[in-house]
């Protein structure tokens, strides 16, 4: 056998769905494939699928004989009986688990189990995040990443190689200890949904009671069977509106603590920095949100739902008629409905844009500055037309019933966007501006002040330090004042403060 061929050669144990689409796509991939099962004459795979029918099925300890680079593809229960009778015949070779925990664990992983179980093999994780049908099924959109890691750097580089061949992206994720992270991967619903989910619900639901109050409770406007649309309709919209607003309020916020503190080194607050992250999410659920009240807007556009819209007549029949009476009547917007669908048109257009930069094949065409423009820019301006919109609706009725005005859900939804507008005007003052650039530049309003923080530990008592300050030698009592505290400073090595503990994050520029 030729270097080559033998270079090609791997091994599968296993010859469930997940081991024969992945051996179909090896053997499409070039590869010469081995199958490994425990009772090879009672099975065929040619029966199962005619695409396999040049692929060998041995017994298990012929197929680990036969390749250096093994696929570990059964279930993991009945992992430690199938490696323990073979612990000798694995040294050396490349074992790849694909294995999947029912439930995430941050103390081990399947792994390094497998690891303890072959100390002498390198064991590799990778390929649990491809499900069986997307192995099989090239045409599939789902992700093509392969996270890998291992001990062994070559073992890592020859996994990667495979993923690359099977037209995969294979992604590093480094030591084995890192298996923990890739097999929590498959076993994640949702998390970075959870939290905008649940503000747009809680919203969503504080608008809705406020307009069963004004609309049902302190005045019967509305008959319940109002609700399920034209109420309904308000509450999407205004939810919509206040989410939006909330997206682009978080860089407002950052902006004030930079300028508080007077550099941007300093780390953010976590409620902060949690919320700067699912702006991406809180978007998306303000578009939907949004396209939801455009439809049903829609479906109701008549005089009967907008009477606002169209202009009022009053018809009057004369009592005795001895000649036939005709009628005609068109009924056209008036200003306040042509300008309040104008505004939200360009608004939703605007939208929908944003909403198409979020895509990957359309985020890859763009550079950072496009991307930047799109938004930062173009979102303030769909959030202004947004309140322009609002504002065409209700500033009428403002301007005519002034007593009654934070009864108004056009001016109570409009609170929120022009705070956020008014604080991003604020900011884009050249003044402000140059001043926030400048720290975001690296500069410090104190530089000659110690930069050293004083870090509560997660785990353990005491705090960590570092002098920053270039050929000052200061000991951490010094570097950090902290007044009434009675848990002890740790001073490690000298003039420099170091680590208490790996769960420590230090503040430092």
């Amino acid at each position: 056998m030729s270097r080559k061929e033998q270079r090609r050669r791997v091994g599968i144990l296993g010859t469930g769905d997940f081991s024969r689409a992945l051996a179909k796509r090896l053997l499409f991939s070039g590869y010469d494939v081995i199958l490994g099962s425990r009772k090879p004459e009672k099975k065929a795979m040619s029966a199962i699928d005619q695409c396999l029918c040049n692929v060998q099925l041995l017994s298990v300890e012929e197929c680990i004989k036969s390749a250096s680079i093994i696929f570990l593809a059964v279930h993991f229960d009945n992992v430690k009986e199938l490696l323990t009778e073979h612990v000798v015949k694995l040294e050396g070779k490349i074992l790849i688990d694909v294995s999947n925990r029912e439930r995430p664990s941050s103390v081990t992983s399947n792994a390094e189990l497998v690891q303890k179980m072959v100390p002498r093999c390198k064991v590799v994780k990778a390929f649990n995040v491809i499900s069986a049908y997307a192995m099989e099924n090239d045409y599939n959109s789902s992700s093509k990443q392969v996270f890998i890691s291992s001990n062994s750097e070559e073992a890592r580089d020859k996994v990667a190689n495979i993923a690359k061949d099977m037209n995969f992206r294979p992604v590093d994720f480094g030591g084995l200890f890192a298996a923990r992270r890739i097999e929590k991967h498959p076993l994640r619903l949702f998390p970075e949904w959870r939290g905008p989910l649940g503000f747009a619900v809680g919203v969503f639901n504080v608008w809705l009671l406020f307009l069963i109050y004004i609309y049902y409770i302190a005045d019967s406007l509305y008959k319940w069977e109002q609700l399920f649309v034209k109420v309904l309709n308000k509450a999407f919209c205004l939810t919509g509106i206040t989410t939006l607003s909330v997206t682009y309020l978080a860089s407002s916020f950052a902006t004030v603590f930079q300028i508080y503190y007077g550099t941007k080194h300093i780390r953010f607050s976590r409620w902060l920095d949690k919320w700067l992250k699912n702006r991406k999410q809180l978007g998306l659920i303000s578009f939907a949100l949004i396209s939801i009240h455009v439809i049903m807007s829609v479906l109701t556009m008549s005089p009967t739902y907008f009477s606002s819209w169209y202009p009022s007549t009053a018809i009057t029949v004369p009592a005795n008629l001895t000649a036939p009476f005709q009628l005609k009547q068109g009924m056209w917007m008036n200003w306040k409905g042509e300008a309040a669908c104008l505004v939200g048109i360009i608004a939703y257009v605007v939208l929908c844009c944003i909403c198409a930069t979020t895509f990957p094949s359309v985020t890859d065409t763009l550079n950072w500055r496009e991307w930047r423009f799109v938004q930062s820019k173009m979102g303030h301006a769909a959030l202004l037309l947004s309140v322009g919109h609002v504002l065409v609706m209700g500033l009428p009725e403002w301007l005519s019933k002034p007593q009654i005005i934070f009864k108004s859900i056009t001016f109570m939804c409009s609170i929120l966007p022009w705070i956020t507008l008014l604080l991003k005007l604020l900011f884009s003052l050249p003044c402000v501006d140059r001043y926030v650039m400048k720290l975001r530049k690296g500069w410090e309003r104190h530089e000659d002040k110690c930069k050293a923080d004083c870090v509560r530990p997660v785990k353990h008592e005491g705090y960590v330090a570092i002098d920053m300050n270039a050929g000052k030698r200061m000991s951490c009592q010094d570097a950090c004042a902290c007044p009434d505290d009675k848990i002890p400073m740790m001073n490690i090595g000298g003039s420099d403060c170091a680590c208490a503990s790996d769960d420590l994050v230090l503040n430092v520029p």
